[in-house]
């Protein structure tokens, strides 16, 4: 089968790379050891890929046959049409299985890298070897290109008559592409096309319990990702409901992990006390009134003060603003459980006002200590 990969890349140097820089490009990639979760079978492979490497560029009339081959090859690639723009492949079936779908999809995004100017010949117990190289070299597109089809069909490669070997490696290589992909693309701040590849990794793992450990750290990432993911998904306009009620789902559940809004529980996202009411103060510019009322007066049930205070701003909000004095009422209400622990005598004024009750409101402002709203 042939890969997307040449000689020069799997050492890591340009053709005009001497032979001191061969050789200790050759050294340097043997030391260069793959995560110890890889198997012996997968690392012998990449390093005889390696070593074939540096076998051919040593030797010099076998490198200058190669260079002539390699150039022709980056030439032909150089004057070829420009590539079809973005979008679903003409002919590509979508396994119904939705982590296949999903990495799938992953695979045929198009990649940052330079286009592929060589390809070489390899047997097909070597493919661990060169996706390791191509994971090590970044190209994770191309790595989840090569190594999906080994999941669903493994005599995918040329009609083969036998399976190709080391799935936990393939599979293993897949993940770690995935949890790359991830952070790359949350650098990028595409938060949930990040959260879709570390998904997708997670859920490769998952299928035969493999890897508990990376595992672990793909779903460290997710919870890292989510407050995130839910300020991108909020941010959305109000006709995106889909992902505006993933949005809250993702938030309630972050809600649950913390034990509230001002719950001490660790949810993995890395955010203090302090941070998080930060965090819930920043989302109320992106959720309607209606989305508070129905979030907070949930959360004000641990009980909590401050989803309690919050609440009553979005009783008030929709009150005023659809002429239904009980939201305004039940303001009010929620004002008196508050009244012992903090002052809100501002607040039960303006509740006062918009019922109507003047004398009422005026003694609510004559109790306040808020003077400079006053």
């Amino acid at each position: 089968m042939q890969i997307p990969l040449d000689y020069y890349r799997i050492l890591g140097l340009p053709i005009q790379a001497t032979a001191n820089q061969l050789a200790q490009a050759h050294r340097d990639r043997g030391l260069q050891l793959p995560r110890r979760e890889f198997s012996a079978t997968a690392i012998e492979a990449r390093k005889q890929l390696i070593d074939e490497a540096y076998a051919v560029l040593s030797d010099r009339d076998r490198r200058r046959d190669y260079d002539s081959k390699f150039l022709a090859s980056a030439y032909t690639v150089d004057m070829a049409p420009e590539p079809l723009p973005e979008g679903r492949i003409p002919g590509l079936e979508v396994s119904a299985d939705a982590g296949e779908a999903a990495l799938r999809s992953l695979a045929t995004e198009p990649g940052g890298s330079e286009a592929q100017s060589s390809k070489i010949e390899i047997d097909s117990d070597q493919l661990v070897g060169a996706l390791l190289i191509l994971l090590e070299l970044g190209e994770y597109e191309q790595v989840l290109q090569l190594g999906q089809p080994q999941l669903s069909n493994p005599y995918a490669n040329g009609g083969m008559a036998s399976p190709v070997p080391a799935q936990d490696d393939i599979v293993l290589t897949l993940a770690l592409a995935c949890l790359e992909l991830g952070r790359e693309q949350w650098q990028q701040r595409q938060y949930e096309i990040a959260a879709e590849s570390l998904q997708t990794g997670h859920e490769l793992l998952a299928r035969g319990n493999h890897f508990p450990a990376i595992r672990a750290e793909i779903q460290t990432e997710l919870y890292k990702l989510r407050p995130y993911r839910i300020l991108e998904l909020l941010a959305r306009p109000l006709d995106q409901t889909r992902e505006r009620r993933q949005g809250l789902k993702l938030l309630k559940a972050m809600l649950e992990d913390r034990g509230g809004i001002e719950g001490s529980d660790d949810d993995l996202s890395g955010l203090a006390i302090d941070d998080f009411l930060r965090f819930i103060q920043q989302l109320r510019d992106y959720l309607t009134a209606s989305e508070q009322q129905e979030l907070f007066e949930h959360e004000a049930r641990r009980p909590s003060p401050v989803a309690t205070y919050l609440t009553v701003y979005a009783l008030l909000a929709r009150g005023f603003a659809r002429h239904q004095p009980a939201l305004v009422r039940r303001a009010k209400q929620l004002l008196l459980r508050l009244g012992g622990q903090q002052d809100v005598h501002l607040e039960q004024a303006v509740c006062a006002l918009l019922l109507g009750q003047t004398e009422e409101a005026n003694r609510a402002l004559e109790l306040s200590q808020e003077y400079e709203p006053l």
